[in-house]
């Protein structure tokens, strides 16, 4: 069974700047050398929803499980909450189309 972790966030007040190069430069780099296959990336516009969705998939929830708990996901983690607030975070059973 494939499973997505489903990443919301808002991007911290006067971070912007930095929060783009970080995720440029190291964070989907990061997630992609653990292994996940980025899946969907979304931005609100207009709203009361979190600012930013990410979606990234691998191919069984064990995997997901081990990931998510290695040290190099923590540090990635710790370096993304430098720039985001109001994160949370999901696993869910990969389906066609759009999930949230």
């Amino acid at each position: 069974m494939s499973c997505k972790l489903i990443m919301t966030w808002d991007i911290r007040p006067e971070r912007d700047q930095e929060y783009f190069e970080f995720v440029v430069r190291e964070f989907i780099p990061g997630v992609k050398r653990l292994g996940f296959e980025l899946t969907d990336a979304w931005a609100t516009i207009y709203g009361r929803r979190p600012q930013v969705m990410v979606g990234a998939s691998l191919p069984t929830l064990g995997r997901v499980t081990r990931v998510l708990q290695s040290d190099d996901w923590q540090r990635l983690y710790d370096q993304l909450m430098d720039f985001v607030q109001n994160y949370d975070q999901k696993v869910v059973e990969t389906r066609g189309g759009f999930q949230f």
